[in-house]
Parts: C-alpha cells; sequence; structure tokens
C-alpha cells in the first residue's frame, strides 16, 4: 500500500494545491486544446506575439537563391539578388519536417514565490505542460531543459506520449523537491546549456521570472534568437508589480533582515517603478532581438493571457 491513500492522499493534496504540481496536474492541462481554434487572438500591449502563432502547423522553410527557371512561381523571386545580379533568381523554399519545441522551465528561488492562487513555478509547470500537448498534437518534438537554480537537466525532444508523461513526472518531482531546496540561481548556466544542445532549429519557450536579468545577459537569449524562435514569457506575482497595503512589514533574505513602510506615496511610486524599469528593459530586449514577449500573472488564469481563448 502507498504512503497516502484515499482521503488521506486528498487532504495532502488540498494542502499542497498552488505550491507545487502533480503529473495528474500536468495532464489535464490538455483540455485546453479545443480552445485553440475557438477565434483569432486578440493581443494585450504588453505583448508582442502569441504562443499559438508557433504551432500553425506545416510551413516552409528557406533553402536557398538559384537562378529563375520556367515554370518557377514569380512570387518567389528575389528581386535584391535579380538587382545586383541583373537577371532573375528566385528563393527556393523546402516543407518543414517535424520540428522541435523546447521549454525551458525556470524552478530557481525566486520562482518559488506567491501571494495568490499559485506560485510563479506552478503556473509556469502547467503553461510547459500545454505547449508539450500542443507539441504532440501537431507531431512535432517536445522537449524540455529543468533549471532548479543551481542544476539543469536537459530532456531530448521526443514525439512520443512515454516521453511526455516522463517529463511530466520529472517536473512535478522537482516542483515538490523545490519547496524545500529551491537555489538562488543565475538563468544564464541554463542558457549556456541549451545553446550547447540545440543546434538544430527550433521553437524555444523561456518560463521565468527573468529575476535579475540585465541586458548583458540579455545577450545569451540574443544568440539563441539568431537560429531559433524564441518566446519569452514573463511569469510574476501581482505583489510584485503593487505594493502590499499600507503598513509596516519586516522582510528576511538569507542572513539579511528589513523593515519597511508601505504608507508613502513615494515608496509606492518607487516600488512600481522599480517592477516597470524591468519589464521595460525586457520587452526593449526582446523587440531588439526578435524574441516574442508575453507576460503572466499568476493570479489570473494563464490560458487567457496566452491568447488562446
Amino acid at each position: 500500500m502507498g504512503l497516502f491513500s484515499g482521503k488521506n492522499k486528498q487532504n495532502v493534496e488540498d494542502r499542497y494545491h498552488g505550491l507545487c504540481v502533480t503529473s495528474e496536474d500536468l495532464i489535464v492541462q490538455q483540455k485546453y486544446l479545443p480552445y485553440l481554434a475557438l477565434r483569432p487572438n486578440k493581443l494585450t500591449s504588453n505583448q508582442a506575439g502569441d504562443v499559438k502563432s508557433a504551432f500553425k502547423g506545416r510551413g516552409m522553410e528557406f533553402e536557398e537563391v538559384r537562378a529563375y527557371n520556367f515554370g518557377d512561381d514569380i512570387r518567389d523571386i528575389d528581386w535584391r539578388v535579380t538587382a545586383r545580379k541583373d537577371e532573375p533568381y528566385t528563393k527556393v523554399f523546402n516543407e518543414e519536417k517535424d520540428r522541435e519545441i523546447i521549454v525551458l522551465l525556470d524552478f530557481s528561488a525566486s520562482m518559488v514565490f506567491g501571494t495568490k492562487n499559485e506560485l510563479k513555478s506552478v503556473s509556469a509547470a502547467k503553461i510547459a505542460a500545454l505547449i508539450g500537448w500542443l507539441a504532440i498534437r501537431n507531431k512535432d518534438r517536445f522537449g524540455l531543459l529543468l533549471f532548479d537554480g543551481a542544476e539543469a537537466v536537459y530532456y531530448k525532444p521526443q514525439n512520443n506520449m512515454a516521453h511526455l508523461m516522463s517529463v511530466f513526472n520529472q517536473i512535478s518531482l522537482k516542483s515538490r523537491e523545490i519547496l524545500n531546496s529551491a537555489k538562488i540561481g543565475d538563468l544564464s548556466k541554463a542558457l549556456d546549456l541549451l545553446q550547447y544542445h540545440q543546434k538544430g532549429r527550433g521553437t524555444i519557450f523561456i518560463l521565468s521570472d527573468f529575476y535579475n536579468f540585465n541586458q548583458e545577459k540579455f545577450k545569451k537569449i540574443a544568440a539563441l534568437s539568431k537560429r531559433h524562435q524564441v518566446y519569452c514569457l514573463n511569469i510574476f506575482d501581482v505583489l510584485e508589480e503593487i505594493a502590499p497595503e499600507d503598513g509596516v512589514y519586516a522582510a528576511a533574505y538569507l542572513n539579511e533582515k528589513t523593515v519597511f513602510d508601505t504608507s508613502s506615496n513615494a515608496f509606492k511610486a518607487a516600488y512600481r517603478q522599480h517592477f516597470a524599469d524591468n519589464r521595460l528593459t525586457l520587452q526593449q530586449n526582446c523587440q531588439k532581438f526578435h524574441c516574442r514577449y508575453m507576460e503572466i500573472r499568476t493570479d489570473q488564469p494563464y490560458i487567457k493571457q496566452l491568447s488562446l481563448i
């Protein structure tokens, strides 16, 4: 007999609701797949792309430019090369094969935070699961790089249900583990490992709060974006954007403690500005290096924020 059964197991699951995910929580995310085709997505002002656009089915991939032959589609003529060579040249395309869809799932210490509904790590895990289901549905290969702040584990992209269930199981185990052992890590390490493994072209989703992620560190994402389509999903808690209610609060971080008063307008303004500055830096870098940017606030249904319904 297992450690938990019947009512006791349900009590344990209720106690951890919103703090971590089970494999069942990730499996059930497939229920959102039917919503993808309901209506055209509507982007908010904070978004510069949508997840659905990465899964529109087979397309055509550019291969080369060659001299125009009789019967070639004139719509494929490369007018710049034609003007330079003073004779017609056309672009040649090949049908895309199964693509690689890779998720970098940030489970470092800053993601183990939440004041409403669920932790940031939980929201990220659910989104990773939906992306996995989308990849399987579209016959693409799904891979994962799981980063806990100290170590990164890479799961090679595959297109089969057994692989997907194995990945879900690892996400579930790690989501429980980080409640007691999350590390304060540098996402740059995970990005280096991803760059090492991903040699071909693919679509990469980075699910993170991008904590302490400055413009210099973004160069690693910029390097990935030269070969891959990169989506940056900024996952945050409402308390990170808006200061808590008026009052005096005590906070501790490692061996340092501080007391702060949130009642002054100056404090509230500075608090919001800090978040706004970090958001703007991330948005500007995404735009500069042709990455897609989206925001996920953990107290709101993630499926609506992904512009899927």
